[in-house]
């Protein structure tokens, strides 16, 4: 391993957080996690969690995963990308083209459409849902199964009432109930360019806008709760949600780019 990148993953199983919060820094990228509330009646986490960057390459890629039943499904999902961190990496490290995110969506969709994966999923109890984030360059792809969520935070995208980057997506998952297995898969795929200066990329399972009191349904609740300390904000998110006594579980991944590029503006500016 080099100084350039790191990888990580986690899944509930291996330890669940129950009326834990822990927040794990992997350089300029924080993971957050809280198991949910014991005396509101959970006892286990579901969900899972990938971080590989590369800051000389200028990328980060994401995946974060909220399963049911078990947290199998997750289990087999980053067994998955672990498998395939080189051949990814590598598309990652090419120039910052279009055809470079037809190549990763091309080689994500035959990973879950594989015969291999596919028999493996019939044999998990559960499903969950799938939000991959990439950042390369001035630029972010994602690619979603399901209801997690993308935020991206810009002053810029707050000021016009813009935060959320993707559309939850219910009845969707990957696993023992296989959107892969129909024989139109459904999922959601999609670039957008960043605005320049600070963005925040922020990723979440539903866990923290579903919560009692429902502190954060409003996503510009998150966006003012983000100061420029990202690991004690996270803390005091997943606190407060802790204090309102939520059961479900909450895992965030978030990161902050500054971007140095211009960005689009109306003609008439």
């Amino acid at each position: 391993m080099n100084n350039n990148s790191q990888d990580f993953s986690w899944v509930g199983s291996e330890e669940n957080f129950v009326d834990q919060i822990t927040i794990h820094q992997l350089n300029h990228i924080i993971v957050g996690r809280y198991g949910g509330n014991s005396n509101a009646g959970q006892y286990k986490n579901e969900d899972g969690c990938l971080v590989w960057y590369n800051e000389k390459e200028n990328w980060e890629f994401a995946i974060i995963l909220d399963a049911h039943n078990t947290s199998e499904s997750a289990e087999k999902i980053i067994a998955l990308f672990n498998d395939e961190k080189y051949t990814i990496k590598h598309l990652l490290s090419m120039a910052t083209t279009r055809r470079t995110f037809n190549m990763l969506e091309e080689k994500i969709l035959s990973m879950f459409q594989s015969k291999e994966f596919l028999s493996i999923c019939k044999n998990v109890k559960g499903e969950t849902a799938c939000l991959i984030v990439v950042r390369k360059d001035q630029y972010s792809w994602w690619f979603s199964v399901g209801d997690c969520i993308f935020y991206l935070f810009h002053p810029e995208l707050a000021s016009l009432g813009q935060y959320q980057i993707n559309q939850r997506q219910f009845y969707e998952w990957i696993g023992q109930v296989n959107t892969f297995e129909q024989d139109v898969p459904c999922y959601s795929v999609g670039i957008r360019g960043l605005r320049k200066g600070e963005n925040l990329f922020f990723l979440t399972t539903d866990g923290l806008i579903e919560c009692p009191n429902e502190p954060y349904d409003n996503p510009a609740n998150i966006f003012h709760s983000m100061n420029s300390n990202d690991d004690q904000s996270i803390q005091s998110i997943l606190k407060n949600i802790q204090d309102n006594n939520v059961r479900d579980s909450t895992t965030i991944i978030s990161w902050r780019v500054d971007n140095s590029m211009e960005a689009t503006k109306p003609s008439n500016q």
